[in-house]
């Protein structure tokens, strides 16, 4: 049992926190204004091939573990960068694993390095207005045609939809009530984000402003059946594969963003003078920005205890849900406490912890509730009656 980081990965957090100090406070400042993706810090990431961490050597990634895209996330969240940049390169990071691990060889040369070079913007759409997190319920259709699938339907809440010209899609090629297990008859499909068929529709929301959020309208959108990823009807199955690192890696970055909190704050108390001395003396100070710092790093050894259980291909559904909780949690609290700690301030944009604070409740919500995460656990850690 070793709670340290191995030297290779202490190298690949110190090379990512150097790399986004290119990135100022008041540059992810400037993008939150306008609300425009930050298309060279992506660019740069892509160039110096940290959007491959996790993908195999084959196709041009570095061969590495979810552990160390983990590493990497939390790094740039932790850089000041937070969700805004971090939600710009997540989805490469984990998005292309049932394409890694389901696709065929063809596939996986065909899809993947695109991505990584920065070349393809993907969109992960999944989630649907009506469905929300019973994902057996989606009604997107892929009715099977002559070479391929021609698809129906609405999904919600897609980020970088604005910008994405490929995107990962799960759709119903049978319908439900022709199946004997409602998990059964979803199909996954990593193909074109056509907009000629696809109606995108920005979602205007409390932060992140730079990354956006959508509503996707799809008519008659037509998919090649080389485009399916893995067996017909067995999507569902296959998307698992990349929902426990999804819940990983923003479990990270919710640390990430809650230590920068905690870092800003820490110090804006030691240079702050009332009363004759640094408000960073009283008590009431120390033990709130103390007791985060404890959350947050105890938050972290679930998270890469999870990360660490996936990549030794064992079962680590607990772990990263638990994790994820945890972590955005203990990052809401840290934003919260570090915004009280400046005071008037904190709602200042320069000071930057509002922004921190409102980017924080992302990982708090998504992808699964925090209310749902303790519901799975109460099922598989305490065996309770299911409880939806």
């Amino acid at each position: 049992m070793d709670f340290s980081l191995t030297e290779d990965q202490q190298s690949i957090r110190d090379a990512v926190l150097s790399h986004c100090s290119q990135f100022s406070d008041e540059y992810w400042l400037e993008r939150d204004h306008e609300g425009v993706f930050p298309h060279d810090f992506h660019k740069s990431m892509a160039d110096s091939g940290w959007l491959g961490v996790a993908m195999p050597e084959t196709v041009g990634g570095g061969g590495l573990g979810i552990t160390e895209a983990a590493i990497m996330m939390q790094a740039v969240a932790e850089s000041g960068g937070g969700m805004t940049a971090a939600s710009s390169i997540h989805g490469p990071v984990f998005s292309m694993q049932p394409v890694a691990l389901f696709g065929t060889e063809e596939q996986r040369q065909r899809m993947i390095p695109p991505v990584l070079s920065g070349d393809d913007r993907i969109c992960f759409a999944v989630t649907e207005p009506d469905a929300g997190l019973d994902t057996t319920k989606l009604r997107t259709r892929a009715e099977r045609r002559d070479g391929g699938y021609l698809v129906n339907g609405e999904k919600i809440w897609i980020s970088v939809a604005q910008v994405a010209n490929k995107m990962m899609l799960l759709a119903r090629t049978t319908p439900l009530e022709q199946v004997k297990r409602k998990t059964e008859g979803l199909s996954l499909f990593f193909t074109e984000l056509d907009r000629s068929t696809i109606d995108v529709r920005l979602i205007h929301k409390m932060g992140r402003h730079a990354v956006d959020s959508n509503l996707l309208f799809i008519s008659d959108l037509w998919i090649p059946e080389e485009d399916r990823i893995g067996t017909e009807g067995e999507g569902f199955k296959i998307i698992l594969h990349g929902l426990n690192p999804e819940r990983i890696l923003l479990g990270a970055e919710a640390i990430g963003l809650g230590r920068v909190a905690i870092k800003r704050a820490a110090r804006y108390a030691r240079e702050r003078i009332v009363f004759d001395r640094p408000i960073g003396m009283n008590q009431g100070i120390q033990h709130p920005l103390a007791k985060c710092w404890a959350q947050l790093e105890a938050a972290n050894l679930m998270v890469m205890k999870a990360a660490t259980l996936f990549d030794r291909g064992l079962d680590c559904g607990v772990e990263a849900n638990a994790g994820k909780y945890l972590a955005a949690e203990a990052g809401f609290e840290a934003c919260h406490t570090a915004m009280l700690t400046l005071g008037g301030m904190g709602y200042a944009q320069e000071y930057h912890v509002e922004r921190y604070l409102r980017e924080v409740l992302i990982p708090r919500t998504a992808p699964v509730s925090p209310h749902m995460i303790l519901n799975f656990l109460a099922e598989k850690v305490l065996g309770l009656p299911k409880s939806y």
